[in-house]
């Protein structure tokens, strides 16, 4: 098959929309199928100082990245604390990548696979559906506008019944919308999606490259952490859906248990907030975000990973990092809305405890049950690293995707010999 992946970032940019398309791209490559990648330059989530001289200048780039066709196009640079530019931005950046996907690649396609959000970047599948023959599939991993809802971001209502609109628009007329949870396949099918076209694929993980590790390793020695320290780590973005007010709330109640350090890994819009409010605790440390290398090795120096998310978040997202922590043996603590998939994944994989959102007693009394009992954090660590093995590898995921292309295909030739 020859696929267009769409997605506005990739590596080297740090994120889950990156690492995602990256490695789905790398093993569809090595099944033998033909990957194009169109994005942005690098610009999120990345050391500008350290950005090789090719992404600091000109329009567009085309590159090889692991046997894939990487076609990248500058957008302009939005700043995204303010709503309404960063939506300008993200509509900018469709119309650039259809652009890039007309003019910059060449013959017929088979799939185009959008990564939603960007929530117009559904606008881009369906350009190259028309012009390059393909089958447009939407990869919706945050529910947009419902998150920005949630959180009291987007209020308009002129603009919620707008954007409402447009996402079931999308969800009508793709030939196929992928979901990572059943839940999130319900709110689809609740816009107007059609359950023929809805298909559940979890959020995978690359269980070769993220494996169990060493605990006391190069991380603890490059950051001066301690062979005692008993490490609980945040690691992702630090927005408004995060939660860190409870981590740092419970890191307070903790105070008192020395060898507890929390580290609170990751940029975003509320950090500088979040370092004021815990400036003087000794027991709370940021680090800026990781590459990916690192990111791993401070799974294995955590002897706790945390994934929490505020109550409003009222979608059942389930936050990639749990996928991560899993494979790296690490147990979890997973302060989310407890109506939600992931609370559901963490249960049935009997990997570590979760916990109602915005409860700092209740995280801090997860914390000490961990921290006393060294085998049942074995278990948890044991547990998880199975059930990813079972569930959310790279192999049985991208085979899940491959079998979600040729059906959208082969559907399509049967209407054709109707």
């Amino acid at each position: 098959m020859r696929l267009i992946l769409v997605s506005a970032y990739f590596p080297p940019e740090v994120g889950s929309a990156s690492h995602l398309y990256y490695e789905l791209g790398s093993e569809l490559v090595r099944r033998g199928h033909e990957v194009t990648i169109l994005t942005g330059y690098p610009s999120y989530n990345i050391d500008r100082s350290s950005l090789p001289a090719a992404y600091r200048s000109g329009r567009w780039m085309k590159e090889r990245v692991n046997g894939m066709d990487v076609i990248r196009i500058r957008t302009i640079g939005m700043p995204r604390q303010i709503p309404i530019l960063r939506g300008l931005g993200q509509v900018t950046l469709a119309f650039a990548l259809c652009l890039s996907g007309l003019f910059l690649t060449r013959g017929k396609y088979d799939i185009v696979l959008v990564y939603s959000p960007p929530l117009f970047l559904g606008w881009t599948a369906l350009v190259l559906r028309r012009f390059k023959n393909a089958k447009a599939i939407l990869n919706v991993q945050d529910l947009f506008p419902q998150s920005a809802i949630d959180l009291g971001v987007l209020r308009n209502s002129f603009l919620i019944r707008t954007f409402r609109r447009i996402e079931a628009y999308f969800y009508r007329v793709t030939n196929l919308v992928v979901v990572h949870s059943p839940g999130n396949k319900d709110h689809v099918l609740s816009c107007g999606g059609s359950d023929s076209r809805v298909s559940v694929i979890p959020n995978l993980v690359d269980t070769r490259s993220i494996t169990p590790g060493e605990r006391n390793n190069a991380f603890r020695t490059r950051y001066g952490i301690n062979a005692g320290d008993y490490v609980v780590s945040f690691a992702g973005v630090i927005g408004l859906s995060q939660d860190i007010d409870t981590v740092i709330d419970a890191a307070k109640l903790l105070k008192r248990q020395s060898d507890i350090v929390f580290y609170i890994v990751g940029d975003g819009m509320e950090k500088p907030r979040l370092m004021s409010k815990a400036q003087g605790m000794v027991n709370v440390r940021f680090l800026p975000m990781l590459q990916k290398e690192e990111y791993i090795e401070l799974l294995h120096a955590s002897d706790i990973c945390l994934a929490t998310l505020r109550k409003e978040v009222k979608t059942p997202v389930v936050p990639s990092k749990i996928m991560s922590i899993m494979a790296a043996g690490r147990p979890l603590i997973a302060g989310l809305p407890l109506h939600g998939d992931a609370p559901k994944i963490v249960e049935a994989a009997r990997c570590g405890i979760c916990i109602e959102p915005e409860n700092p007693e209740a995280l801090a009394a997860a914390v000490q049950t961990i921290h006393a009992n060294p085998q049942l954090a074995k278990e948890y660590s044991a547990n998880g690293r199975q059930f990813v093995e079972r569930n959310y590898s790279l192999e049985v995921c991208t085979t899940l995707f491959q079998q979600a292309f040729e059906r959208v295909l082969t559907e399509d030739k049967r209407g054709q010999n109707t």
